[in-house]
């Protein structure tokens, strides 16, 4: 059980990072390409959409393995 709890602890630390970087990728090619702000707002929308779904996901796994 510690071994699915530590992976999921890497995991869920490999998506906050990543999201990070993704939404700083966006942000810095949006300063070169001011023409497609629509479309990066749209990105970084749909990144925060799923690192929020991410971060549920995982409060609600270890409400379940506390309760169980």
């Amino acid at each position: 059980m510690s071994a699915i709890t530590e992976l999921s602890k890497l995991l869920i630390n490999l998506i906050r990072v990543g999201a990070i970087f993704r939404i700083s990728y966006i942000f810095f090619g949006l300063m070169g390409n001011s023409d497609d702000y629509e479309a990066c707002k749209k990105r970084i929308k749909n990144v925060l959409t799923f690192y929020i779904i991410a971060e549920l996901i995982f409060v609600l796994k270890d409400l379940i393995i506390s309760y169980f």
